[in-house]
């Protein structure tokens, strides 16, 4: 249960959908956002939405409901967290080419989701180390390089990419190092890894996984097991903790000195 006076509901939320007449659907979230006073920035796109907003609860979840009543974002689920300030300055629409820049166009999500794994099973995978058929399993961060420094699952691979565009290349030159393993890759809260499985299984990285809505949604149902560190998120709270609560800001402060 959410501390009393935390009073801010932050939500974050995607779906992969065809959608045509964005300015006119940017114009119309952007009047139903103002008039419940939400900050925070929502990606259009043809290929779908993204968003990270912060309101008061009722507000927020009116502004949810009134999304849901188009047909086309019905199926849409939201990760929830709270916080005690408004964690963005501003609300912001923007309209771009695809939800999360990847460059692989037969990339499409909305045509078929690549293999998922739920959280609380994945628990159970990473206590024992192996998935049900006894194969090895490795944790693949889809995420960028500052992003990793914040905190990630025990033993995970990462490339120390820059952005999401490099994931392709970095993946594909660890395939024959893969084989025979069973491969789980994760971002915050799942977006990155619609695509990142998708291509996993198109280059032949068979027994691979997206967890299931991303560390954010593993902090909801598991908390901390297997994972050191907080996670980034894209708003001015920096970090949340296993617990989803804020990372406290002498913490961060300590953590942006030693990397500098």
């Amino acid at each position: 249960m959410r501390e009393k006076m935390k009073s801010i509901l932050n939500i974050a939320a995607y779906l992969f959908v065809s959608l045509d007449a964005l300015t006119d659907l940017r114009a119309k979230m952007l009047d139903e956002c103002n008039a419940r006073n939400l900050k925070g920035t929502i990606l259009l796109t043809g290929e779908g939405i993204n968003m990270f907003l912060a309101g008061g609860e009722n507000e927020m979840r009116g502004f949810l409901e009134w999304l849901r009543s188009d047909p086309r974002f019905q199926t849409m689920q939201a990760k929830e967290s709270w916080s005690d300030t408004q964690p963005f300055k501003k609300m912001l629409i923007k309209l771009k080419n695809e939800i999360i820049r990847m460059n692989h166009p037969s990339i499409r999500p909305e045509e078929g989701r690549a293999n998922f794994i739920a959280p609380k099973k994945l628990q159970e995978w990473l206590d024992r180390g192996t998935d049900d058929l006894g194969r090895p399993v490795v944790m693949v961060d889809t995420r960028n390089a500052f992003e990793v420094e914040y905190g990630t699952f025990e033993n995970a691979l990462h490339f120390n990419i820059e952005k999401f565009t490099e994931f392709p290349a970095a993946i594909s030159a660890q395939k024959e190092a893969l084989a025979g393993k069973t491969l789980v890759s994760f971002c915050t809260g799942g977006i990155r890894c619609e695509k990142s499985g998708l291509y996993m299984r198109e280059i032949g990285m068979d027994h691979s996984y997206q967890l299931e809505g991303g560390i954010l949604k593993y902090f909801e149902e598991v908390g901390a097991a297997h994972y050191k560190g907080s996670c980034f998120v894209f708003d001015e709270r920096e970090a949340l903790e296993p617990n989803l609560e804020t990372i406290p800001i002498e913490q961060s402060i300590r953590k942006k000195l030693k990397t500098e």
